[in-house]
């Protein structure tokens, strides 16, 4: 993990540990209360910057990084849905950066009518928290770690960053940016089967999302 530095609520920096690889954050007590808005403007640009396909899947477990004491499989509920993390009772937490924006409310998930809706122009979708590919057209939540679909709630996000942004209120992306039309599995004689796309909701709803504050 490398350490960043971002702006803090009371005035001053605040250090966290970041893993790009497994994109991920670990968070000593009470440090992810102190992350001001504009701390997460910058975390935003850090997302925005690591390509999901090279991310490294998380290994079965995880320890932590003060005491070395294995960590524990958490879950707690916000207005937007329930978040995933992994927590050492004595010193801190680590939680993924789709799980960390469901956890401020600027991710939401998405209603079964959603979801129906995006069937006919996307097969799969990338988990927020564990990075698997989701099924739509079966599931509507991950196989693998069962993380409801979530998608970037670019309405929470407007308000959270207004004082930090110069953006007019209508230049921020609707929470579900323009998808991709996923190619069919099925093949045509004489041809290779083409695999489906992987759409990540998230990414795409965060690049959106930087672009218009960077305009």
């Amino acid at each position: 993990m490398q350490q960043h530095q971002f702006q803090r609520k009371l005035g001053g920096e605040l250090g966290l540990d970041l893993c790009m690889s497994c994109q991920g954050i670990w968070f000593d007590d009470f440090e992810s209360l102190q992350l001001a808005p504009a701390g997460i403007v910058e975390l935003f640009r850090l997302i925005h910057e690591q390509d999901p396909s090279l991310r490294q899947p998380l290994a079965a477990s995880l320890h932590c990084p003060r005491c070395g004491e294995g960590l524990i499989h958490s879950q707690d509920r916000v207005k937007s849905g329930r978040f995933n993390y992994l927590r050492c009772s004595e010193h801190g937490r680590f939680i993924s950066f789709g799980q960390f924006m469901i956890e401020k409310g600027f991710v939401r998930q998405l209603s079964p009518g959603e979801i129906k809706a995006l069937r006919p122009q996307v097969a799969l979708l990338r988990c927020a928290s564990c990075g698997a590919p989701v099924d739509i057209r079966k599931d509507s939540a991950c196989a693998h770690c069962r993380t409801p679909i979530a998608v970037l709630d670019a309405d929470a996000v407007k308000k959270a960053l207004a004082d930090y942004t110069r953006g007019a209120p209508g230049r921020l992306p609707p929470p579900v940016v323009a998808l991709p039309h996923a190619s069919g599995s099925r093949g045509v004689a004489g041809n290779p089967v083409v695999e489906p796309e992987v759409v990540d909701l998230l990414k795409q709803g965060i690049e959106s999302l930087w672009e218009s504050v960077l305009s």
